[in-house]
């Protein structure tokens, strides 16, 4: 099935590309980073990031969603540019309606802008 959400953004921080990378490959961090989503690692790239598989997590008030996450970060002068990508579609195999997938679109980006804001804010107050 193709992703109904397709999310694809990114955030620059200022900061170390080995800090950035250490809490992007921290599982403690992803649960509350996408509460609505059970990830599992396919591919942990170190200092560039990390690639999973996805599978609804229960409960949150989120459809239930599956797909793939990746996390790429590029160092960029100081720091570090964190590259997201979502690809997710209902982890049910029936396509949502137009209007409820951009819904949830608008949704799933916002949590991940304010999810990738406060990891800047946190590794740059370090300074």
């Amino acid at each position: 099935m193709q992703p109904q959400v397709h999310l694809i953004d990114e955030a620059w921080i200022d900061a170390p590309a080995a800090a950035v990378a250490a809490v992007v490959s921290d599982p403690a961090n992803w649960r509350q980073w996408w509460p609505y989503l059970r990830l599992t690692v396919t591919r942990d790239r170190g200092l560039k990031g990390v690639q999973f598989a996805a599978a609804p997590a229960p409960g949150g008030g989120w459809p239930a969603l599956a797909g793939t996450v990746e996390i790429w970060l590029e160092p960029f002068k100081s720091g570090v540019i964190v590259h997201h990508f979502l690809r997710l579609a209902p982890a049910s195999g029936q396509p949502l309606p137009a209007r409820a997938s951009r819904r949830l679109s608008r949704r799933v980006g916002w949590h991940a802008k304010q999810v990738f804001w406060r990891l800047k804010d946190e590794l740059e107050a370090g300074d």
